[in-house]
């Protein structure tokens, strides 16, 4: 590991916590050729025109679409220092004069070299072009230098001079003890950095850029400050992460309120692991199919790439307000002071437009959260959190700041069956404390927003139906339709059809049941077999039984039921319409299926009652079937011993012929 860089060597080559653009591989070295691109780059890195604290440049490494070629080429040893005092000479041509760190590295068996050029605080720097010896400013553009001139960016550039971003100025109100060398050093090991083997702290402090030397002494800089102090509000107010829960009731009282201190990566790291431990997960098992599907009520990278930004992209120095966190029953918003730098527009936030390459607010955040892999490259956290969240299946996150950009607020909505739920279960609550009318009200008002909700749906159809408002039911299932996808029609259909059915309209109920598709999912196909069962649709009922596959088969209701079908099919064979003959055969494998179901039910757990018509039908079914007589007479009175009160088993068992 590299004893002179932040960076642990393997990850800078591999482009992990750097990203690609502020690296450039050089193969191998040649004074006219590659130093002269070099010259012109370290001016690049040092201009610093987007705030991500200048770059690197690796000699001795191959480049391919912008990655390293590993195992690298090498360099000679013996050529090292001439390339180290060809730099530093020509470096003294930069105006004004910039010197790179240099960090010789073996890799491997290969020796390579490794030039640090951070962001200068007294930019802007102008380097040569090549022999001519004329000086232009060059700037980096994405993974590439270019003149600052030619590309329309000098006066942007000109308008940087010697202004340092606010995390990487001198703290001269603060003294090098207040950084705590115990956190430095966790902070150096989570990065794999190999200056975690650098004894002396003041070396340490110089070579991590967190302490600079100020007349005969060392001053830290304020991004040692907002990382390894004890407590950065005593130098920057508001510094802190405040998450607030709210209620979901019209008071909009608080639940809970956390509050996360220290330096920013550990208050970071604790909101995070707060926040994803609020976030519930649903998984659900697929019919027909080894697969299980899932959400979460807000993706975990959602959450972070929200947080991360906020955090990142705050001012340090212009306010006093804290980073906040407001959790909400149907959304999260994460909101930063003040709002983003000038150039970036509402377009670029929803990827209407490409980003531009504005210049970042906080260099040294941006780099050490990054290092941490909290942060992602430029660029790239924002597609990952529309995609983390179009993954799960909730809405677009959406962004808002004021014209005057006092503030950014970052909205993530909340998955729509996680509001569904949360509405559900806050409903349940007032109605155990007989606060019905609020019950109702918190479904409805949820439902309006989320109309295709088949949970939402479903409940609010059976509440209408309680009060016996049938046709403000129908109402919500026609608007429900319109709304969700056909997967979601089926379970919401059975529902009103249980309601229509315990109001006595069974026409309306009947000409629902012809609307289902003959395929549905286990648990909609049981349903909709019991809903067929009730409307005396005994082959439609059959049907769907035979689909329900295993939602059927640990459910002794469900088999007593699907028994009794197969007992009135074979019945109707009996009695022949149009002519038709008797179809014994038919009659005696109905009949036998309907004795192995009801062999299982008496053998399943399930209350008195049921087990005891389970026995009173089996004893039926043998009858039939001309099983022996002792066999009738134990199911009969197994049946009576379980409910001795029920007239209907005496009567039957005395009318027997055996």
């Amino acid at each position: 590991m590299s004893l002179i860089l932040p960076v642990n060597i393997d990850d800078l080559l591999q482009c992990k916590g750097v990203e690609s653009a502020r690296i450039e591989f050089k193969a191998g070295w040649d004074a006219k050729t590659t130093g002269s691109q070099i010259l012109k780059t370290i001016c690049a890195f040092a201009n610093d025109l987007q705030n991500l604290n200048g770059g690197y440049i690796v000699i001795g490494v191959a480049e391919h679409n912008g990655c390293a070629v590993m195992p690298p080429s090498g360099i000679l040893p013996e050529i090292i220092d001439l390339i180290q005092k060809w730099v530093r000479g020509n470096c003294n041509r930069i105006d004004p004069e910039y010197q790179p760190v240099f960090s010789p590295e073996v890799i491997g068996d290969k020796h390579i070299l490794v030039l640090w050029a951070p962001g200068s605080d007294v930019r802007p720097h102008s380097a040569p072009d090549g022999e001519t010896g004329v000086k232009k400013y060059f700037v980096r553009i994405g993974s590439e230098t270019v003149d600052a001139a030619k590309n329309g960016m000098l006066q942007e550039l000109l308008q940087m001079t010697a202004r340092v971003p606010y995390d990487d100025r001198r703290a001269q109100q603060a003294q090098i003890e207040d950084m705590r060398e115990s956190k430095v050093r966790e902070f150096l090991c989570d990065i794999h950095s190999g200056l975690l083997d650098e004894e002396n702290t003041k070396e340490l402090y110089r070579k991590l850029r967190i302490a600079v030397p100020v007349n005969g002494h060392d001053v830290p800089k304020n991004i040692g400050l907002l990382f390894f102090s004890e407590n950065p509000e005593q130098w920057f107010t508001g510094i802190r992460i405040e998450v607030v829960q709210f209620a979901a009731d019209a008071s909009g009282n608080v639940i809970e309120e956390k509050v996360f201190r220290g330096g920013i990566h550990e208050q970071l790291k604790s909101a995070l692991t707060y926040l994803e431990n609020i976030s519930s997960a649903h998984l659900e098992k697929q019919s027909a199919s080894f697969r299980v599907k899932g959400w979460v009520s807000y993706p975990i990278q959602a959450l972070r790439e929200a947080l991360v930004n906020a955090v990142y992209h705050r001012s340090y120095e212009s306010t006093r307000e804290p980073v906040k966190v407001y959790l909400y029953p149907d959304r999260i918003e994460v909101i930063s002071y003040p709002g983003p730098v000038q150039g970036i527009k509402p377009e670029h936030l929803s990827q209407l437009a490409p980003m531009p390459p504005v210049p970042a607010r906080n260099r040294r955040v941006g780099e050490f959260l990054k290092e941490l892999r909290l942060a992602e490259g430029r660029g790239t956290g924002l597609p990952k959190l529309f995609r983390a969240m179009r993954d799960n299946g909730s809405p677009d996150p959406r962004f808002d700041f004021d014209e005057e950009r006092t503030y950014f607020r970052v909205t993530l909505p909340a998955h729509p069956e996680y509001v569904a739920i949360s509405a559900l279960r806050d409903a349940a609550h007032l109605r155990a404390i007989g606060n019905e009318p609020d019950a109702f009200h918190r479904i409805e008002d949820t439902w309006k927003r989320l109309p295709g909700s088949p949970s939402l749906a479903a409940e609010l159809i059976r509440l209408y139906g309680s009060k016996g408002q049938t046709g403000h039911a129908e109402a919500i299932f026609e608007k429900f339709k319109v709304s969700t996808f056909d997967a979601f029609i089926p379970p919401v259909t059975n529902v009103l059809i249980d309601v229509l059915l315990d109001s006595e309209r069974t026409d309306a109920a009947r000409t629902l049941l012809d609307q289902l598709p003959q395929y549905l999912a286990s648990g909609d196909a049981l349903e909709a077999a019991i809903l067929a069962r009730r409307l005396g649709r005994q082959e439609v009922a059959h049907r769907y039984f035979d689909r329900a596959g295993d939602a059927l088969l640990h459910d002794a209701r469900a088999l007593h039921e699907f028994a009794q079908t197969k007992i009135k099919l074979a019945q109707k064979l009996i009695k022949p319409k149009h002519g038709r003959r008797f179809d014994r055969e038919s009659n005696h494998r109905l009949l036998l299926e309907a004795k192995e179901l009801l062999e299982r039910v008496v053998q399943m757990d399930a209350d008195k009652a049921r087990h005891a018509w389970a026995w009173r039908d089996l004893a039926r079914v043998k009858n039939w079937l001309d099983f022996p007589g002792q066999e009738i007479i134990d199911a009969y009175n197994n049946a009576m011993e379980l409910l001795p009160d029920e007239d209907r088993f005496r009567d039957e068992f005395r009318q027997i012929k055996i």
